[in-house]
């Protein structure tokens, strides 16, 4: 007879960060739109608030809070990792479907989390050759379409910083810049990548911010010829999304 044993698991243990962690992330869901101040956060979780201010940063540096005078809220981290746009999906999936059947092209609903892009929902294009966006998944702010909106309405703090971290000359650094500046001015962002073109539109939140974007992606031997009306159309789809937020 095999005397071998096969322990049993252990039970698993609790992290102190881990629970403090998932206890703001719950007591920020459970406030909604009120959103929770940090005081009442350390309450939530019975921590000095000294303990949980480093934490909630964090949180919100990686996209799953966000801070407004003084106070916290849910940040477009928690729906994606729910997979859901937001509670007005129905409204922005119309908008796709609108978009991409009118180009024929795939339209794109994105977020920003943290400094990434997250694409949310994507209506593809009904053709045999056409862009495929991954959903839920992080990717780098430059040079989407997408992440320049982002970036074009991000505080400026903020925005050099990520900036700074790109590793390119100055001269590059100025041309980004620039491009930034005219994507703010003017509502709306391209990015040309050898075969594919992308444009985007930030959609205002009403304190100005910008946390989603909207767009239409294809192969540039498509896009080129209608560039000017995709562009138009795709800005006039984010003003009006902007209009109800």
């Amino acid at each position: 007879m095999d005397s071998t044993r096969v322990a049993a698991p252990s039970p698993a243990a609790e992290h102190r960060t881990v629970t403090r962690v998932m206890g703001i992330l719950e007591s920020v869901a459970a406030a909604g739109p009120a959103g929770v101040r940090l005081g009442e956060l350390a309450d939530s979780v019975d921590a000095p608030k000294t303990s949980i201010f480093g934490l909630a940063k964090g949180l919100v540096a990686t996209g799953y809070l966000i801070e407004r005078e003084g106070r916290y809220f849910r940040g477009p981290g928690i729906q994606s990792l729910l997979g859901s746009a937001s509670g007005a999906s129905v409204a922005y999936r119309y908008e796709l479907e609108q978009l991409s059947q009118r180009f024929g092209e795939t339209a794109v609903l994105s977020s920003l989390v943290g400094d990434a892009v997250v694409h949310l929902d994507a209506v593809e294009a009904p053709q045999m050759m056409r862009v495929s966006p991954v959903l839920h998944q992080r990717r780098p702010l430059w040079p989407l379409s997408y992440g320049k909106c982002f970036l074009a309405f991000m505080p400026a703090q903020r925005r050099e910083a990520y900036l700074g971290r790109q590793g390119v000359d100055d001269v590059r650094l100025a041309a980004m810049r620039a491009e930034l500046e005219q994507v703010r001015e003017s509502r709306s962002a391209v990015n040309r990548d050898h075969e594919l073109i992308g444009v985007a539109s930030p959609i205002l939140s009403a304190d100005g911010g910008v946390t989603l974007a909207i767009g239409v992606t294809g192969p540039a031997a498509r896009m080129t010829d209608k560039m000017e009306a995709v562009t138009t159309a795709v800005r006039t789809v984010a003003d009006a999304l902007s209009s109800k937020r």
